[in-house]
């Protein structure tokens, strides 16, 4: 990754560390009581880079996040009045259903009614004005009819 300098004699850098100085406080007056970081400074870690810089600096311990609080409890009755007012709207969503199923249930079976009325007065006209069924009936021709006192001569 970085190139090999083999030839040159190895550059050997000195590496200050510095250790800072905790100052004292400006006011003699005690102040209250606060929590606060621990009172100890912590050290300082110096990293030498491969291009030979040097990196100086305190470790800093992760964040811990903030802890989640509690869900307030929801009322009893909140939720029963909120699972009454569902299934109110279910049953009359229900009884809709059932009205307009009776409702097209009704016209379907009127449709039908019609329906059979229409073919029957077919088949009743049909075996009236038909001129094929000639079994056992009287055919009048009317023209040539005379008519007598309500009696037919032909």
């Amino acid at each position: 990754m970085y190139p090999d300098h083999s030839h040159n004699a190895p550059v050997q850098r000195a590496v200050e560390v510095h250790q800072p100085t905790p100052l004292p406080p400006a006011v003699a007056v005690p102040a209250p009581v606060v929590p606060v970081q621990p009172g100890t400074v912590p050290a300082v870690a110096s990293i030498v880079l491969p291009d030979g810089r040097v990196v100086t600096g305190y470790a800093v311990a992760p964040a811990q996040p903030e802890p989640v609080a509690a869900k307030p409890t929801v009322s009893r009755t909140a939720v029963n009045l909120a699972l009454g007012g569902v299934g109110f709207l279910a049953v009359c969503g229900g009884l809709l259903l059932l009205t307009s199923f009776i409702a097209a249930l009704t016209a379907f079976i009127g449709q039908l009614i019609i329906l059979a009325a229409v073919i029957f007065g077919g088949w009743v006209a049909v075996q009236l004005f038909s001129a094929s069924s000639h079994q056992g009936g009287t055919t009048v021709n009317i023209r040539k009819a005379v008519i007598k006192r309500n009696h037919f001569h032909g």
